[in-house]
Formats: structure tokens, sequence, C-alpha cells
């Protein structure tokens, strides 16, 4: 093989003005493209980590509502359970109220009744009396032992109706 200097200086001479070349028009539009390729890649991430940090911002912030709910949730049950009991103890003490004025009403209409019933027992008995009397004013009694056996008579009349 054969070199010649020639040869070399023209390979070497091609292959600068190839690498201008290249340089000019190649590469600088090609290293162009790699570097607006690379921004925008940058970019994405960038607004994917934004994107990420919000989303996380956003369960942090449903989390907070949510517990707040529950909360809220809890104190609503809460007072309803005090609002149940506190009508709950009304009603009650109502119905014990209610019941003692109708105990006091029925006592009181025993009593009347009773009442009723011992003036009708002292009227029949007035009357037994009044007719017992007037039985022996009428009859002539000429022996004691008859006058006994006819007061005891109608006295046991007297005791049945009583």
């Amino acid at each position: 093989m054969h070199f010649s200097i020639t040869s070399l200086v023209l390979a070497l001479v091609a292959f600068l003005i190839l690498y201008f070349l290249l340089t000019k028009y190649a590469f600088g539009p090609l290293f162009s493209v790699m570097e607006k390729r690379r921004e925008l890649v940058l970019q994405q991430i960038t607004e994917a980590s934004q994107t990420r940090e919000q989303a996380v911002a956003y369960v942090e912030e449903q989390k907070q509502a949510l517990q707040t709910a529950r909360k809220e949730a809890l104190e609503i049950i809460e007072q309803s359970r005090q609002t149940s009991s506190k009508q709950t103890e009304q009603l009650i003490e109502l119905a014990k109220v209610e019941a003692s004025r109708i105990k006091d009403e029925a006592v009181r209409d025993i009593q009347n009744e009773k009442n009723k019933a011992v003036e009708e027992l002292r009227g029949e008995l007035g009357a037994a009396s009044v007719k017992i009397a007037s039985k022996l004013l009428q009859k002539e009694v000429s022996t004691d032992p008859a006058q006994e056996g006819l007061v005891d008579q109608y006295l046991k009349e007297v005791g049945g109706r009583s």
C-alpha cells in the first residue's frame, strides 16, 4: 500500500470541508432540535411535578374537608341525642303530671261517690227508722217481748237493704 501525501492532504481538506458543512448545516439544526426537545422534556417534568404537588395538596384538602364533615356529623348526632333525651324527659314529666292529675281526679270522684253513698245510706236509715217508729206506734204492743221481736224484725229488714 502506498500512501501519498497529496491524497492525505486532499482527504484531510475534504474532511475539514465536510466537517465545516455538517457543522454549519446539519449539526446546528440537529443540536438545536435536540436542545428544544431537552427543554420540552424538562418543562414537562416540571409541569408534572407541579401537577403532582397540586394533586397532593388537593387530596390533603379533601381529607381535611372529610374530617371536618365527619366531626360536624358527629356533633349533629350528639346534639340530636341530647335534644331527644331532653324531649323524652319532658314527655315523661308531662305524663307523670297528667297521671297525677287523673289520679287526683279519680280520688276526688271516688270520695264524692262515697259521700253520696253515705248520704243515701243515711237517708235510707233515716227513712227506715221513721218506718220502724211509725209501725211501732201504729201497733199496739201488749207485751215487751213482742215489741222486741217487732223491732228485731224491722232491723233485719233495714239491715238487708244496706
